[in-house]
C-alpha cells in the first residue's frame, strides 16, 4: 500500500492562503477511499488531525518563526531519516528542501517564484531562498505541483524543468465562500462598524499587492462624487510603508479602514457586504481572493497580468495594474451602474464552480499514483 506522508507543519500557525490549500487537501484526503496510508510529518501533533498517523521530526529551536529556514534545513534531514517508511514525501508549503531523500520521492508544490523575479518586493532572506535554494529544490523534486499555467511557464522559463515533471492543479474557495442573506451580512457589518458601503480589497500588506495604485483610484472615485469608502482586510507583512504614506498624501485618512486579519469564518460576509472586490496585484501564482468573491457573488475587478486570468476569465474586469486612471474608471463604471454589478455577480458565480476542492485533491491523489509508480 502507498505511503504518503505530507509537511503538515504550516498548520501550527495562523492559517492564510497556503495554510488552507494544506488543510483542505489533508482533509479530503482523509475522507476518501483509501488505497493508501497517510502520515502529517510534523514536530509536533496537529490539534485538527489529531486522528491521523504522526512521523514527529522533534525541532531543537523554541521559536520557529525565528529559526524557519534552519528549521527547514533541519527538516530536509530528518526527512532523509524517516524515508524508509514512507514511499512518497509531499511539501505543500513551497518551503526549501535542502535534500533529496534516500528512500522516498519527493513532490514540491511551488505557488508563484515571484521573489525570484522580482526580488526587490521582497526581503533578504526571502530574495536569497528564491535565488540559491529554490533552485535544488526544484531539481531534486521527482514532480512539481504549480497552481497555475502561468507559474509552470515562469519555471520552465528560469529554472529550465522539463515541462512533462510541472503538473497543473488549480486551487479552489472554501464551500463557506458564497452568497448570505442579509442577517448574516448585518451581524458581520457591525462586528466591523462598517455602516457604509465599501470597495473590498482581501490580501497581505506588501509590495506586489499594489495596494498604493488602488488607493491613487479612490482617490479619483471621491473626486468624481462616489461615496464609498475602502476596506483592507489582510495582515502587514513586508515594505508596507508606501501603503500609509500614500493615504497621507492624499488625504485619504477617513476613507480607509484597516481590519487587520480577518478569520475564514467572517470573510464570507465581508465579500458579500462589499459593492465591488479590487485586486490590483501585479502578480500571482493563482489568486484565490478573486475566486472567494466571486463565489459570493461579489462584482471582480482584478489584473491582466500573471495567473489572474486563469482565474477570473471573463467573469470579471481585467485592468492593467499600473495604469491608476484605467482602474479608476473602471471601479467608477461599476459603483455606478446597477447592471452591470449584477451581470458580474451572475457570471463570477458560474465561474467559480470550475474550481472545487474535491477536484483538486483528486488530482493531487494521480500525481502521487504516477509518482508512486515511477522506477
Amino acid at each position: 500500500m502507498m505511503k504518503i506522508g505530507i509537511i503538515s507543519e504550516q498548520l501550527n500557525r495562523q492559517l492564510t492562503g497556503r495554510g488552507y490549500y494544506i488543510y483542505n487537501m489533508i482533509d479530503i484526503f482523509s475522507k476518501f477511499d483509501k488505497n493508501y496510508d497517510m502520515y502529517l510529518i510534523n514536530y509536533q501533533n496537529t490539534k485538527e488531525f489529531s486522528n491521523l498517523k504522526h512521523i514527529l521530526i522533534k525541532t531543537p529551536f523554541k521559536k520557529i518563526s525565528k529559526s524557519y529556514q534552519l528549521w527547514y534545513l533541519y527538516l530536509s534531514i530528518g526527512l532523509n531519516n524517516i524515508s524508509k517508511k514512507i514511499d512518497i514525501i509531499h511539501c505543500m508549503n513551497a518551503e526549501p528542501i535542502y535534500l533529496k531523500p534516500k528512500n522516498a520521492k519527493l513532490i514540491t508544490t511551488i505557488y508563484d517564484i515571484i521573489p525570484y523575479i522580482f526580488p526587490e518586493t521582497y526581503t533578504f532572506s526571502t530574495s536569497f531562498r528564491f535565488k540559491f535554494i529554490l533552485p535544488i529544490t526544484l531539481k531534486i523534486s521527482d514532480k512539481i505541483i504549480v497552481i497555475s499555467h502561468h507559474t509552470k511557464q515562469d519555471i520552465i522559463k528560469h529554472f529550465k524543468i522539463p515541462k512533462d515533471r510541472i503538473k497543473v492543479i488549480h486551487l479552489a474557495a472554501n464551500e463557506n465562500y458564497k452568497p448570505l442573506n442579509e442577517n448574516e451580512i448585518d451581524k458581520i457589518k457591525q462586528k466591523y462598524n462598517l455602516n457604509y458601503p465599501f470597495v473590498l480589497y482581501v490580501g497581505g500588506l506588501e509590495p506586489k499587492k499594489n495596494i498604493p495604485t488602488l488607493l491613487k483610484a479612490l482617490y479619483k472615485l471621491k473626486k468624481q462624487g462616489i461615496k464609498h469608502k475602502l476596506v483592507i482586510t489582510g495582515p502587514k507583512r513586508w515594505k508596507y510603508k508606501s501603503i500609509f504614506e500614500t493615504i497621507e498624501k492624499l488625504n485619504l485618512q477617513n476613507e480607509v479602514i484597516f481590519t487587520g486579519y480577518v478569520p475564514d469564518e467572517d470573510l464570507p460576509a465581508l465579500y458579500n457586504a462589499a459593492d465591488l472586490f479590487v485586486y490590483p496585484s501585479l502578480y500571482e501564482g493563482f489568486g484565490l481572493p478573486p475566486l472567494e468573491a466571486m463565489q459570493c457573488g461579489t462584482p471582480v475587478i482584478t489584473s491582466n497580468t500573471s495567473s489572474l486570468p486563469e482565474v477570473v476569465g471573463d467573469a470579471g474586469i481585467m485592468v492593467n495594474p499600473y495604469d491608476v486612471d484605467e482602474l479608476a474608471n473602471k471601479m467608477y463604471e461599476v459603483l455606478t451602474n446597477d447592471g452591470l454589478r449584477d451581470e458580474l455577480s451572475k457570471k463570477g458565480l458560474e465561474r467559480a464552480k470550475l474550481f472545487s476542492w474535491k477536484k483538486c485533491a483528486e488530482e493531487h491523489l494521480k500525481v502521487y499514483e504516477e509518482v508512486y509508480n515511477m522506477k
